[in-house]
Formats: structure tokens, C-alpha cells, sequence
């Protein structure tokens, strides 16, 4: 008998195990403890990594910390923190569940990889429960929220909303003239959407929002941590006011800044103008309302949640457009997954065939 067949069933089954979906070891899925090691000086948030996996009745050292990161964002507002103790509680698992539920997460009341992640990602430092979600629609897949009484800007129509750069308070390494244009395109996104209009004015003071770059604690109550913690903040309307940690390494072209902890200007601006606007956080986690950005992240293009929610406020822009890019691309990932298997079947089919 000729070895032929031996052989040829050999080779086939290597290819098919070569063609086996894999399935990596657990770890922190985009990890910021592994990616961003090499160039932080002051993560502010890295040290959670070792509360992975934690739930009800653990009680592991510096927990007090990550209660105080949920008060901050509002999901421990009834506890002073100088009664927080290293003891995962039931308020503590009634904050991450209330987390995950808002963010979009898997709700399982336990800091699992994905919730860790997520804490430890730069973030908007507007608080997540300081709003309301639309609740006139029966879609499910509008997840835009606005903050208590729905605020937004009260001026007539044609409405024409101002904005200035302070002229004490900016960055040095960009220059000023690329500064601007990645907040006029950021501007323009959203005017795109609504019948409002941004135009830049000299006088910072007399300006509706007023734009600038601060450190620490700088007078508004809401002080800044350093690097790769809160990005930044803006106030509901009409407050107007938009301020920016100095403390990160902000970009416009990534290609000329390679810090790896570089974070996009443009994609933060037209996160905050959409707070200036009256928007609260999404829990789409490709909207640009989303409260979190990775570093050499660009997030820039509105999504429809994002979309629906700024029209339901100030009502469409007439020449507005509904486009591809406003969707949200969840199927790109399920695609490549399945594809894997319909191969891997295919080939166990194949080869089960040439046995007979």
C-alpha cells in the first residue's frame, strides 16, 4: 500500500490544528499597566491592578483609594471618605455594579478584567451619575444622557455661541495656531448636527466658553491629578467653562509627538464641547461622549447616540446628513471570530470526508 495516504492525512491534520480559533492567557485585555509602563511617571490610577478580581467581603490595602475614585464619580455619594476602610463592602459592590450597568460592561458586581481595564483608562472628569437618560423613546439603542433639568444654551436663533483660549493658561509645545484648528474641527462636528454656530472671540472673559489649560487644584473644585488620570472637564450650560490637565502631553499629529502617553486633543475637545452643549456621558462605548480615551487614541467622529442626543436638545442642523460613519462598528470583531470557526469547521469536514 502506498504511505501517500498516511502522509497526506498527516499534513491535513496539522493544518488544522494550525487553523484552531486560539484563545490567549487571561490577562488584562490592552492592559495599561503593561502598555504604559516604559514612559509614566504619575499613572494615576495603575496601582488598581492589584484589586483584579476582587469582590464582596475581600479586604485588600489601599481599596479606600478606589472607593474615593467612585465617589469622585459619582457612585459613593452617601459616604464621607474619611470613613472608607480597605473592606470591599456592599456599597463598594453596589458602585461597581451601578459602574458597569452605566458604561456598558459585563454587570457581574466584581472588579474583573474588563471593569479593570476600564478604571484604569484616562477619563472625562465629569462625574458619570450626574445626569439623566432620555427615557421618551422606546429605542434601546439610545444610551445619551444629560445632566439634571436637560440644560442647554437658552440664546436665539440663529444661536452663535462664542469661545476663547485664555491667553495665561495654554500649552507652549503646540503651536497655537494648530491648537485652534483642532478646536475649530471639533466645533464644527457638532454644528454639523444642530442649528448652532462657534465662533472665536478675542476677549476671553466675555467669551461663552472659555478655554484654557490648568494644573492641580485650579479654584473650580474640580482639581486635576496629574498624568493619564482626568483629562479634562467643562460645565453644563450656560457655564461655558472648558479646562484641560497642563500635566498630559497633549498632540494633534501623532506622528510628530511619540510619547506613548500622548493624548488627542481633538478627540477630547469635541468629548467637552458636547458637555458644554448639555450632554452627560453615553454608555456606547464608541460614542464620543463615552467618558474614557486611551492614550494614541483619536475619537473624534460623532456617533449616532451622540448625534440623537445633541438634536433631541437643539434640534437638527437642516443640511445635516446621515452617514455610515455615524453607526457603530460592532461587527468587525464577531466577524473575524466566526470566521476562524467556519474554517476550522470546514477543514474537520474536509478531512473527515477523505477518511471514509
Amino acid at each position: 500500500m502506498s504511505p501517500f495516504p498516511s502522509y497526506y492525512y498527516t499534513f491535513a491534520l496539522f493544518i488544522l490544528l494550525l487553523s484552531l480559533p486560539s484563545f490567549p492567557a487571561r490577562i488584562l485585555k490592552h492592559d495599561p499597566l503593561t502598555e504604559l509602563t516604559a514612559d509614566i511617571q504619575n499613572n494615576t490610577w495603575h496601582a488598581f491592578v492589584k484589586f483584579l478580581d476582587a469582590g464582596k467581603g475581600s479586604e485588600l490595602p489601599g481599596m479606600s483609594e478606589l472607593k474615593k475614585y467612585f465617589q469622585r464619580f459619582g457612585y459613593l455619594t452617601n459616604i464621607p471618605d474619611h470613613n472608607f476602610t480597605d473592606f470591599f463592602d456592599e456599597d463598594l459592590e453596589s458602585a461597581v455594579l451601578n459602574y458597569q450597568k452605566n458604561l456598558g460592561l459585563t454587570v457581574t458586581g466584581k472588579l474583573d478584567d474588563e471593569t479593570m481595564n476600564e478604571i484604569m483608562l484616562p477619563r472625562c472628569g465629569m462625574s458619570d451619575s450626574a445626569h439623566e437618560h432620555d427615557h421618551s423613546s422606546l429605542h434601546t439603542t439610545r444610551n445619551y444622557a444629560y445632566f439634571y433639568g436637560r440644560p442647554r444654551w437658552m440664546k436665539s436663533s440663529p444661536m452663535i455661541l462664542s469661545y476663547a483660549f485664555s491667553e495665561n493658561y495654554m500649552i507652549d509645545y503646540i503651536d497655537i495656531s494648530e491648537i485652534k484648528s483642532a478646536f475649530k474641527r471639533a466645533f464644527s462636528r457638532w454644528s454639523s448636527a444642530i442649528p448652532v454656530n462657534f465662533t472665536e472671540a478675542e476677549d476671553y472673559y466675555k467669551a461663552d466658553i472659555k478655554i484654557g489649560f490648568f494644573r492641580g487644584d485650579h479654584g473650580d473644585g474640580e482639581p486635576f491629578d496629574g498624568v493619564l488620570g482626568v483629562l479634562a472637564h467643562a460645565f453644563s450650560p450656560e457655564n461655558g467653562r472648558f479646562h484641560l490637565d497642563a500635566a498630559e502631553t497633549w498632540a494633534v499629529d501623532f506622528d510628530e509627538e511619540r510619547s506613548r502617553v500622548a493624548v488627542d486633543l481633538e478627540s477630547v475637545a469635541t468629548h467637552e464641547i458636547g458637555h458644554v452643549l448639555g450632554l452627560a456621558h453615553s454608555s456606547v462605548k464608541d460614542a464620543v461622549m463615552y467618558p474614557s480615551l486611551s492614550p494614541r487614541m483619536k475619537k473624534r467622529d460623532l456617533k449616532l447616540d451622540d448625534v440623537e442626543g445633541v438634536q433631541a436638545l437643539y434640534g437638527s442642523n437642516p443640511n445635516f446628513k446621515y452617514t455610515s460613519s455615524l453607526e457603530h462598528d460592532t461587527s468587525a470583531s464577531s466577524w473575524r471570530t466566526s470566521s476562524k470557526w467556519t474554517t476550522f469547521f470546514g477543514l474537520v469536514a474536509l478531512i473527515f470526508s477523505l477518511c471514509l
